[in-house]
């Protein structure tokens, strides 16, 4: 992974003292995978081992299989799921930049200054959940990410830099986490299956390819003010067609303009 812009340097205790938190970490999520009635309790419990270990309000792991292709895996709380949910309905926010990059996002106010101006409909509807900062770190090998994990505050302000230190150490934890768990059991199944499911027949009905399936969903689902999500569920069923029927003619002759 490639260092956040502004990432500190490692602290002056040395080796023993990183790994000694590395041990800690480690044995915090594995505490909280314990124990559990099934292995798709897991996911949760770790992403609110998240939250203990660090000072945020709240976690959550999104995985990527691609361009377009992601699932929350885990979330701590409501508010970090429908957080995740919205920057994948915008396909925009500090989450989607980070796994882009490779690299840590540190957005420390979404309520005024740089971060507003990057991510300006992002970091308003953030903002009505009730987040005020929020801090994406890729997971994954070297610079192939496989996925971030999004952590979020309810007060603006950086991580300082022990904090942070602590985040990516996390980071690297809940990778080798998901890679463990990868091998030992199957895939954990994703979570936007309807979403890939209309992209395909979007792409029919307008000859498109998945990238402008996939836009056309998203700003439609903007429009309407509803995740994407719950769009692809109506386009799905069969309640919306995005592009009119072959043997519809709309009134006055004229195609419609749909996003």
């Amino acid at each position: 992974m490639r260092p956040a812009d502004g990432e500190p340097p490692e602290d002056g205790g040395g080796a023993p003292a990183e790994a000694e938190e590395r041990r800690r970490i480690a044995a915090e999520l594995a505490s909280a995978a314990e124990g559990l009635e099934t292995d798709d309790d897991i996911p949760e419990a770790l992403c609110r081992a998240c939250v203990r270990l660090l000072p945020v309000s709240g976690a959550s792991v999104t995985l990527s299989g691609g361009p377009g292709v992601q699932s929350t895996w885990c979330a701590s709380d409501p508010t970090a799921a429908r957080l995740a949910e919205t920057q994948f309905t915008l396909g925009d926010g500090p989450g989607q930049t980070a796994l882009e990059r490779a690299a840590p996002v540190l957005a420390a106010d979404l309520t005024d200054g740089p971060d507003v101006r990057r991510w300006p409909v992002f970091a308003h509807q953030a903002v009505e959940l009730g987040v005020r900062a929020v801090f994406s770190l890729p997971l994954g090998v070297g610079d192939q990410a496989i996925g971030t994990v999004d952590l979020f505050r309810d007060t603006a302000g950086p991580l300082d830099a022990p904090a942070l230190r602590t985040a990516l150490r996390v980071r690297d934890a809940l990778t080798a986490t998901l890679l463990d768990l990868h091998a030992r059991t199957r895939p954990p199944a994703p979570d936007h299956t309807e979403v890939h499911q209309a992209v395909g027949m979007v792409m029919t009905q307008f000859d498109a390819d998945a990238h402008q399936a996939l836009d056309r969903l998203r700003a439609r689902a903007f429009a309407e003010g509803r995740t994407l999500t719950q769009l692809a569920h109506d386009v799905i069923t069969r309640k919306l067609r995005l592009a009119p029927a072959p043997d519809e003619t709309p009134a006055g002759g004229d195609t419609p303009d749909t996003p």
